[in-house]
């Protein structure tokens, strides 16, 4: 057993636990009863360790009111507060926003960087900028094929190509013929990739729809349009949960009979898949997101560990279909799914 003063066990039963559970310890003079006292006061949100108080800082491309990224956040904070990190959010879904944002991270000597690289081109300087002033990155949810190039330590998300495979062969399961695929968010890699895959292993026709995501009304209409002029669509895939519900309603406006699915997982979205409104989701675990992120960043500084050896930590995709949804409810309402 690891001393009372560390508070964790050794590092090497961790990386032999699955990722997520929270760093146990258990005192060499304690016994039990220090060891659940110590469990409960991390359940409680205080910190289980007594490491440095180093401050980690998280920059995404999240637009307002995406309920996505109200989840990774979420696991960012859980992690934090049993690491005993001072956790700083911020976001824009302007590129050269986010990246100011990232330069003021650096600025603040922030001890840990956890980045989204949607549209890389404007990150790459900054990022590299924060590894070269020796501040540890990790890269999560986009930017898996550019994350070992600028030189963060690992990614912590879905292959969106292989997310996109997966959508395209349980459509095929479920014998659509032609479908639309709706990108909210032109200039993110990220969804090209999901469409692109999606597309390649669809075996019938993939036609990609771009919507303005900052203006719901647009994106019903854009829809509505297009289920309207072709009656052949029989499927809407969207790329984030808030889309579905919009792209549900463009269905009924039109007098569609297209299913509608969608990326990504929330309780709306839970809700929907258990009544049939929707067919299936595409769970990527946003709270392992930004759980994992801040565990990894934290066991970076602790003891030089980094998890993946060179390759991504894949946190999806996972399908969520009808029967799923009941059995996570619990978790959608709580807002950790």
């Amino acid at each position: 057993m690891a001393r009372a003063r560390t508070g964790v066990r050794a590092l090497g039963a961790v990386l032999a636990t699955v990722l997520g559970l929270s760093l146990a310890g258990c005192s060499s003079t304690g016994g039990k009863r220090a060891e659940d006292a110590r469990k409960a006061e991390a359940a409680a949100g205080k910190a289980a360790v007594n490491t440095p108080r180093w401050t980690f800082a998280m920059v995404t491309h999240s637009g307002d009111g995406d309920t996505f990224w109200d989840i990774v956040q979420n696991g960012a904070e859980q992690a934090a507060a049993k690491d005993n990190i001072n956790f700083v959010y911020s976001k824009s879904d302007e590129a050269q926003q986010q990246a100011q944002l990232v330069q003021t991270a650096i600025d603040k000597k922030v001890d840990g960087l956890i980045v989204t690289l949607a549209k890389p081109d404007a990150m790459k300087a900054v990022v590299e900028k924060a590894v070269a002033a020796g501040i540890p990155v990790i890269t999560v949810n986009s930017g898996v094929d550019q994350s070992k190039a600028f030189g963060a330590l690992t990614h912590v998300g879905q292959d969106e190509t292989v997310a996109g495979e997966a959508v395209g062969e349980e459509l095929n399961q479920r014998g659509k013929k032609k479908a639309l695929c709706v990108l909210h968010e032109q200039g993110n890699v990220g969804h090209e990739q999901r469409c692109a895959g999606a597309k390649k292993t669809f075996k019938g026709q993939l036609q990609n729809l771009y919507v303005d995501g900052t203006n719901m009304p647009d994106v019903q209409a854009s829809i509505e349009a297009k289920l309207q002029a072709d009656r052949a669509v029989d499927a809407v895939v969207t790329l984030g949960a808030p889309f579905a519900d919009t792209a549900v309603k463009a269905k009924q406006s039109a007098g569609s009979k297209a299913e509608i699915d969608t990326f990504d997982l929330n309780a709306k979205v839970a809700a929907s898949l258990k009544d049939g409104r929707l067919g299936f989701a595409v769970d990527q675990q946003p709270y392992l997101q930004g759980y994992e992120a801040v565990d990894l960043l934290w066991l970076y500084r602790y003891n030089a560990d980094v998890l993946g050896g060179g390759k991504p930590v894949l946190t999806g995709p996972q399908i969520i279909t009808q029967d799923e949804a009941a059995r996570l409810e619990d978790y959608t309402k709580r807002g950790t799914r």
